[in-house]
């Protein structure tokens, strides 16, 4: 369906690509707008039917919003404004160049212009920055039949009616009552008997990304966001939630692979703010090698009376390396989910010691084997075989320790990933070789 809309519009067929759009979902039309030329966007958009076109509109990036935008007339403008929901807009405002963020406003009724500037005043990635005002707000004193009344008059103005709010006259958040509980109550009933009184809600200062996790803890979907006074300010939907945690996800792995975060998509992107967020941590970890070529050298003597144990580092290096970076993504993850905390610390050292002794046991003996039986020499075997023991050992502690400890000073963990892991446990294993080395075979 959608390459047959491209191809109509590009063909100039506008009256049959308007039928053919209308029957695709809002999120593929919005991917569709990403296809076409900036003077097919603004057209397309007009063809559309208003309620399809503003659905439509909160989908697409940040980039054609604002084409659409540029190129609509005020009135256009605030019919899409009046379509969309008060956290929608706010996205769109906090990607938007400042003159258009002044003209959406301009365009705005006071009332809506001054919810726009408190929202738009909350930290980013803070709780109040993803929520939304618009919700519903019952009153406990109210019987079922009259909240559905109430919730009928407003349901159309509301990103959500499947869970509501109980407050007093002062907003103060007094409980929340799903529809489900309405629908399986009389109607006589007062919400005051059938509210879920003291209900879970965050405050706005809240990280946006501890609220996340609690959607993901107690299934919810949706959660009241108060004041300091507990008065009921806003709400965070599902969809909210999925987004920062999809984000926090992506940010966890670009510094796992030790890139400074990107706010755009790679093709959004360009070669040099690809390369700017890269070269930092490959310098880094560039000269941080360099001391493992300091320990390689210090031990010259070793390798000029045994030659044959240079073969052997890259296979410890790489087992190190690989054995720390396991570690460190199953802490990092846990973490991540709150199942691993501080408190945790030495309950996840003592496993994954336990972790690298029974791997120990498994590498090791077969390293000793293969190397005696293809060299012919027990004592360079069994330097090999504890070297390899001992290095899983260090190499997964360190992956476990390193991102608890960057947790502990108010770091990402995210940064001890595999690349710095891996750097660090490379000059560990060269380190502990060659003295294994000096240890058993005297050299």
């Amino acid at each position: 369906m959608m390459n047959r809309a491209l191809e109509l519009i590009q063909d100039k067929k506008f009256a049959e690509a308007r039928a053919a759009v209308k029957e695709m979902n809002p999120v593929d039309i919005a991917a569709l707008f990403e296809e076409l030329e900036p003077e097919q966007t603004v057209m397309l958009f007009r063809l559309l039917p208003k309620e399809t076109a503003a659905e439509a509109f909160a989908y697409m990036t940040p980039e054609v919003q604002e084409q659409v935008l540029s190129a609509l007339t005020d009135v256009e403008v605030q019919t899409v404004l009046d379509s969309q929901f008060m956290d929608d807009t706010v996205d769109m405002l906090e990607e938007m160049p400042a003159n258009v963020v002044k003209r959406v406003l301009r365009l705005t009724d006071s009332e809506t212009r001054g919810m726009l500037n408190r929202l738009l005043n909350y930290a980013d990635g803070s709780a109040g920055s993803i929520m939304t005002t618009e919700y519903v707000d019952l009153k406990q004193d109210m019987t079922v039949r009259q909240a559905f009344d109430h919730i009928r008059r407003t349901a159309g103005e509301m990103e959500t009616i499947n869970t509501c709010y109980v407050t007093d006259r002062n907003r103060i958040l007094e409980g929340v009552v799903t529809v489900r509980e309405l629908l399986m109550a009389e109607e006589n009933t007062l919400l005051g008997d059938v509210m879920e009184k003291e209900p879970l809600s965050v405050s706005t200062d809240e990280s946006d990304e501890e609220v996340a996790q609690l959607f993901s803890r107690y299934d919810l979907l949706a959660l009241p966001v108060v004041d300091r006074e507990n008065r009921l300010v806003g709400i965070i939907t599902i969809d909210d939630a999925v987004d920062v945690l999809q984000d926090a996800n992506t940010e966890d792995f670009e510094k796992m692979a030790a890139m400074a975060p990107s706010e755009n998509t790679y093709l959004k992107t360009s070669a040099f703010t690809h390369a700017r967020k890269r070269v930092v941590w490959l310098l880094v970890l560039m000269i941080s090698g360099v001391i493992t070529g300091n320990i390689i050298s210090h031990y010259e003597d070793a390798f000029a009376a045994i030659p044959l144990l240079v073969s052997f580092i890259p296979m410890l290096m790489d087992t190190g390396g690989n054995c720390g970076s396991q570690s460190a993504t199953l802490v990092i993850r846990g973490m991540a989910l709150d199942e691993i905390r501080p408190r945790d610390f030495f309950r996840v050292v003592f496993k994954e010691f336990k972790v690298s002794i029974l791997v120990g046991a498994v590498l090791a003996p077969v390293n000793i084997l293969w190397i005696w039986l293809r060299y012919q020499n027990f004592w360079i075997a069994l330097t090999v075989g504890l070297s390899t023991l001992v290095t899983i050992c260090v190499s997964k502690l360190m992956g476990c320790i390193l991102p608890m400890a960057a947790k502990r000073c108010h770091l990402d963990p995210a940064i001890m990933a595999s690349p710095l892991i891996t750097t660090i446990v490379d000059a560990c294993s060269i380190f502990v070789f060659f003295n294994m080395a000096l240890l058993i075979l005297k050299v």
